[in-house]
């Protein structure tokens, strides 16, 4: 299997409490304390109340795959787990994720916000949706203030970035099995996200791929072969032979292909996420000059999810190796 070199992670890339101060001169320094503090202050309180009330308001989520993935349902699935009756704002798409191993929703009460990709790309969870999702917001907002309940809002840029994500990863996420309730069959199969998103090369993403290349390349190894994906983030492609296009905004089908596969394929994004959920091996490609920034997050987030570790492949030959050495040892 290839794994990564040491140089494939930028050593100073991970987004702790302590690096939102690392070019700040010494005022700088203290108002950034001060937020951290603050950040603190506003975390522990809302946790201690939603411990007490049994009874919280999270939101509101309006960001990329990762950030749902990686922040937003592993702390909302921890706080199902302590029995805390959940009002949480977000996107609708988001929905099949938050269930509990029998398939029962973890959310007391969704205050859904729609799809809005097609309109205004997701970042982070800062996107500045349309003007009829901002309202809905504000009227989630209003309830949560009123409620006197604990209301986490990770609108709040400073908390969410710097402290929020961090402060989770110390025993405040969970994951139900919900791979066992999109699992419809035992397959031969491999999921590939022909990802395409904003510029056609990044540092964190790398270039583009030639996705049915690479469709095509693997074909041979596996029964079945899926493409799947948001449709405002994906290639268009074609359906051949054993390839088969299952690009939906719906993550149920998204689910269901992944738990079903033996191999997910994908770019530095989001979707590496999906092995955690899924139970399935991920292998990371990256077209582009290393090291991969954004890679040393992706891997100590991943780790609180999921054992199973990342692999890598750089070229189009390096992932047909790979292919071919996971299919013998299957």
């Amino acid at each position: 299997m290839i794994q990564p070199k040491i140089k494939d992670v930028i050593a100073n890339d991970a987004t702790t409490i302590l690096y939102g101060q690392r070019t700040l001169n010494i005022f700088g320094k203290v108002h950034y304390t001060i937020i951290v503090l603050k950040a603190y202050y506003d975390i522990l309180t809302f946790y201690r109340k939603a411990l007490r009330d049994k009874e919280c308001y999270y939101g509101p989520f309006k960001g990329e795959f990762g950030h749902l993935l990686l922040h937003t349902v592993p702390f909302l699935m921890h706080l199902h787990k302590k029995g805390i009756k959940i009002h949480f704002c977000g996107l609708e798409i988001g929905r099949p994720f938050l269930i509990n191993e029998k398939g029962e929703s973890i959310i007391y009460k969704f205050y859904p916000l729609r799809d809005f990709f097609a309109e205004v790309p997701p970042c982070m969870n800062e996107a500045i949706p349309p003007p009829d999702v901002r309202e809905e917001i504000k009227k989630f907002q209003d309830i949560a203030y009123k409620s006197k309940k604990g209301y986490l809002n990770i609108a709040d840029h400073d908390m969410y970035w710097f402290v929020y994500r961090n402060w989770q990863l110390n025993g405040r996420q969970f994951l139900y099995p919900i791979q066992n309730v999109y699992k419809t069959k035992v397959e031969n199969s491999c999921v590939i996200f022909p990802r395409k998103k904003g510029n056609a090369h990044t540092n964190n993403n790398g270039g583009p791929w030639d996705y049915m290349q690479i469709a095509r390349m693997v074909a041979p190894y596996f029964d079945n072969v899926y493409i799947t994906g948001h449709p405002s983030m994906s290639a268009e492609l074609q359906a051949e032979n054993n390839i088969k296009i299952c690009i939906s905004s719906d993550n149920r089908v998204v689910l269901e292909k992944c738990s079903n596969a033996n191999l997910i394929i994908t770019q530095h994004s989001g979707a590496v996420h999906m092995g955690a959920y899924a139970n399935t091996k991920v292998l990371l490609i990256f077209n582009g000059e290393l090291p991969i920034r954004g890679l040393a997050d992706t891997l100590r987030y991943r780790e609180n999810l999921s054992s199973e570790p990342v692999d890598f492949a750089f070229s189009y030959t390096e992932i047909e190796d790979y292919v071919k050495l996971f299919n013998k040892n299957k």
